[in-house]
């Protein structure tokens, strides 16, 4: 009789320890810095969920600025959906996903968490060393003199070499010449005494007025069928032809952004000198491009522009696309107004 307990006892225990492990799964997270970690996560668990975890293990607080990439049917910059749940997304174990910055912000100073600094300052090197972001010698000297601050502290002899360079991410490997490494070395020199928050945010700083800074990168074809690049930033959208700025479209000017299939449309407040509205219109190369560029013009402008999200109306006869599921939760606007401090009215 004891045995027969023990056993049912024993069957019973490694039937729970099954239902706990059917009932979680595991997410492998590729971080800013190319490290990776792993996460259990309850399979019933939505993006928003797991986005929480993430930050929680590296100590970020301003989780708003962040979201995570994976890769869907070989593009590899793909959102995750906050709001879906995650087993709808993935289907095998483990499931992959990339931390990144989804929304730069446009003043790094106004960041009240030296670990989202820190995460954010990381994210630029990774887009400059993976040539999303561009400048010339003498800004990658500046920059690479103050990642060099922030992860080495004061300038040593032996502390610069081009592996030092290629350890840190401060610079790609191919843009490192000798004239490059001396200007690195004199910027570095006049760091001294530099935190490395300070170094951070003074790298922020100088990268914030890149072009590029923050942008998602979109191609698409005007009405001349020739290729160009539209560029979604905390500004608005801008026009690029062979990495040349053509023209620039600040969300104030942009009254309404839809997409039919293949075809994406700006409808531009009239000007100064226009009786009327109007549109310009970029044809992608399929219709779940259009789609995403669609959805972070839209997520952007929401992030940047509202005071609070807005639920975005289904389109007739898109309802099967889950065009309108749109992850915002806060709003730059909200961000501020909680790291504001309260008026003498209020108090």
């Amino acid at each position: 009789m004891r045995e027969s307990l023990r056993r049912l006892a024993h069957s019973s225990d490694e039937n729970m320890a099954r239902r706990g492990r059917n009932n979680t799964r595991r997410v492998r997270v590729e971080l800013m810095d190319a490290e990776h970690i792993t996460i259990d996560i309850d399979r019933k668990a939505r993006g928003g969920d797991l986005l929480d975890k993430i930050c929680e293990s590296l100590d970020v607080i301003e989780k708003d600025y962040f979201g995570m990439l994976y890769v869907q049917r070989g593009d590899t910059r793909v959102w995750l959906d906050l709001n879906r749940r995650l087993a709808k997304t993935f289907k095998n174990e483990p499931w992959d996903v990339r931390f990144a910055v989804k929304f730069y912000p446009p003043e790094p100073s106004e960041l009240k968490d030296d670990a989202t600094r820190y995460q954010i300052a990381l994210a630029v090197r990774r887009d400059l060393i993976e040539n999303r972001l561009t400048c010339s010698q003498i800004t990658y000297a500046l920059l690479s003199s103050y990642v060099l601050q922030a992860e080495l502290g004061d300038f040593e002899e032996s502390s610069l070499t081009p592996s030092t360079l290629s350890q840190y991410r401060a610079v790609p490997l191919a843009a490192i010449t000798p004239e490059l490494e001396n200007k690195i070395e004199d910027l570095y020199k006049k760091h001294k005494g530099q935190t490395p928050a300070e170094a951070e945010l003074n790298y922020l700083e100088s990268a914030k007025r890149l072009a590029l800074y923050g942008a998602e990168l979109h191609a698409v074809t005007d009405s001349e069928d020739v290729d160009i690049s539209l560029a979604v930033s905390h500004s608005g959208i801008a026009v690029y032809r062979d990495g040349m700025l053509m023209n620039r479209f600040p969300w104030a000017k942009i009254t309404k952004i839809c997409y039919n299939k293949r075809l994406f449309t700006l409808r531009l407040r009239a000007g100064e000198f226009d009786q009327f509205e109007t549109s310009l219109s970029f044809r992608t190369r399929a219709t779940t491009a259009c789609k995403k560029l669609w959805r972070c013009s839209v997520e952007h402008h929401m992030f940047f522009r509202r005071e609070a999200p807005v639920v975005v109306d289904r389109i007739p006869g898109l309802a099967r696309l889950g065009s309108r599921r749109i992850s915002c939760r806060r709003t730059l606007r909200q961000l501020r107004q909680e790291d504001s401090p309260p008026t003498a009215a209020s108090a």
